[in-house]
């Protein structure tokens, strides 16, 4: 029977998890609103378009190379307060460049805040992880990650659609003022959670050991094939499917729909085994790239073929950051930050990829080269499965199946109480 007590217990860690999923899709929102105004933004800083897709680019290595090294440089700071510091200095960082008018600012404003962007998400996950029992970690990492699932199928329409009623600023100024909200929130909401006990050398020797590695190289492959084709789905919409107008954006919409939905609901399937939804969630994604590119000419089978893509693909995250978490053990705090930068690496190859197939072949290719990609890391993800988190101390030797992460839920735990 639920006590008082730990029912205001558990209101408190909701409204903790609340806060950082809102963190997380003021963050998701802003790191891809340049895609849906690019063309004002090109018109208004004269420059062409190209230059002004440098805006994502820059974000993309921002989260890549900044947030591990911001994270290892704040890896004994107070959780909170780093948390709160990246939301002010985002929310600086968005302004800067609607108040001066310059590309190359712009660029390097969003170079630095997709460090901080890819510091929060770490930060995020360890806050997230160390407030719920080891059982329920999967959990507070959809929640987390629930955010950045929920700003592309909602957020960056609506950031699109202000920008076209009130220019790109104005898309810009509603994002620093939901960050404002977001660090009142946190400064309110998450519990002081205090840094990890070890150096950031003493973490990097476990969250960059060979088994996580292997995660991180998983993670890559994943966002390789989900963006070699993803990237290219609306010239396959249009030249294979046959729609147009808004039919397409209805399409885009159930793919979005059913990412927001796969990266929520799967942090339970991360809870029971982390390691076998990977390798079902890969034969999965393999299937559906398979049905899209085999049934793209009937509509109501791409719709289908769409959602299951999109629930499997966004429904395998959480588990990738348990996995790395977990074989990271005592460097989890740092790890926590490595799979952003893996799905970076991921998306822009597969980007790369499926631009090179588009441009030799056919608008069918990319989802082909999608799913070659998806096809090799099936193995990958099956051989992964038996990887198991270090053995510290005095531990007995963990299951690979229960992932509990004891390491790292110790410390978060010595943390609270500190």
């Amino acid at each position: 029977m639920n006590t008082p007590h730990a029912a205001r217990s558990q209101g408190r860690t909701t409204l903790a998890l609340a806060t950082l999923f809102l963190g997380t899709f003021v963050l998701g929102s802003a790191e891809l609103l340049p895609v849906g105004v690019i063309n004002v933004i090109a018109a208004d800083l004269r420059v062409s378009i190209p230059a002004a897709g440098a805006l994502v680019t820059a974000y993309a290595i921002g989260v890549a190379v900044g947030g591990p090294l911001l994270t290892a440089l704040t890896i004994k700071m107070n959780k909170r307060t780093v948390l709160a510091g990246a939301l002010l200095l985002c929310a600086a960082g968005n302004l800067a460049p609607v108040l001066v008018a310059d590309h190359a600012l712009f660029v390097a404003a969003r170079a630095f805040t997709g460090a901080l962007g890819g510091l929060f998400v770490a930060v995020a996950f360890v806050v997230g992880t160390s407030i719920v029992p080891p059982e329920r970690m999967g959990r507070a990492i959809s929640a987390v990650f629930g955010g950045f699932a929920v700003s592309g199928a909602l957020g960056v329409p609506l950031g699109t659609l202000i920008g076209q009623e009130l220019g790109w600023r104005g898309s810009f100024v509603a994002v620093v003022a939901l960050a404002v909200v977001a660090l009142v929130a946190t400064l309110a909401l998450v519990p002081p959670v205090a840094g990890a006990g070890g150096g950031a050398r003493d973490q990097a020797r476990y969250a960059f050991a060979p088994r996580v590695l292997a995660l991180l190289a998983l993670q890559a492959l994943g966002f390789a094939s989900l963006y070699a084709a993803l990237t290219y789905i609306v010239p396959f919409l249009q030249n294979v499917t046959g729609v147009s107008g808004a039919l397409i954006s209805a399409f885009l919409l159930a793919y979005g729909a059913a990412s927001a939905a796969g990266s929520i609901a799967g942090g339970r399937f991360a809870d029971d085994n982390a390691a076998r939804t990977l390798t079902v969630g890969t034969v999965a994604v393999a299937l559906s790239l398979l049905a899209l590119y085999l049934a793209g000419a009937v509509a109501f089978l791409v719709v289908l073929a769409l959602l299951a893509w999109g629930l499997f693909a966004m429904g395998m995250v959480p588990s990738l950051q348990y996995r790395v978490v977990s074989l990271a053990g005592p460097g989890g705090a740092l790890a926590s930050s490595l799979p952003a930068s893996a799905a970076n690496v991921g998306i822009a190859a597969g980007s790369a990829a499926g631009g090179a197939a588009i441009g030799g072949s056919t608008a069918s290719a990319p989802v082909l080269t999608g799913l070659v990609i998806a096809v090799v890391a099936i193995p990958v993800a099956w051989a992964t499965g038996f990887l198991k988190p270090p053995v510290t101390g005095d531990d007995p030797e963990p299951d690979p199946a229960a992932d509990t992460a004891a390491d790292t839920a110790a410390d978060t735990a010595a943390g609270r109480r500190s």
